[in-house]
């Protein structure tokens, strides 16, 4: 009878480094899948375009936040409420408000939602919206004129909404 002590052999090196390796692998690649389907990585369609629209939009933007029109947005459960104000208090005069419900990182739950008026300065709709992180971009016309434009970031999750 012949007993041999085995001990760590060129075998066992070979197959620890291979699960190792395998591991590293297999956790690239699940990471790498992730990343590509849940961004676009699309933030514009034309770098050159979007730099020279910048301060056109910039001034825009300046001219709607000094005209004191205000707008609130209030979600509770699906029910989605904007109401919009002058400094005042007293509802600003507006026809149709758009919402744009966006998710900050992908595109895939996106959508658009025009709130119907209920009185004045008051918009509403129903819509069923998913837990977790949005930018809501608000569009408030009058006479087809954008009146006042807005983005907020909101958190379903925390609201609980």
């Amino acid at each position: 009878m012949k007993t041999s002590a085995q001990g760590f052999t060129g075998l066992h090196m070979l197959l620890a480094t291979s699960a190792f390796f395998g591991v590293v692998i297999a956790v690239n690649v699940t990471m790498a899948l992730y990343a590509s389907s849940s961004w676009s990585g699309l933030v514009v369609e034309n770098t050159y375009i979007a730099s020279q629209e910048f301060n056109r939009k910039a001034a825009a933007m300046k001219a709607m936040a000094a005209s004191g029109i205000e707008g609130s947005l209030s979600i509770t459960g699906h029910e989605i409420r904007y109401d919009i104000h002058v400094k005042s208090g007293s509802p600003a005069i507006v026809d149709d408000v758009i919402l744009n419900f966006k998710r900050p990182v992908g595109d895939h739950e996106d959508f658009l939602l025009t709130l119907r008026k209920t009185a004045a300065g008051r918009f509403e709709a129903e819509h069923d919206l998913a837990d977790g992180d949005w930018i809501v971009e608000a569009t408030s016309r009058n006479g087809g004129v954008v009146v006042m434009r807005e983005a907020k970031r909101i958190d379903t999750a925390e609201s609980g909404q």
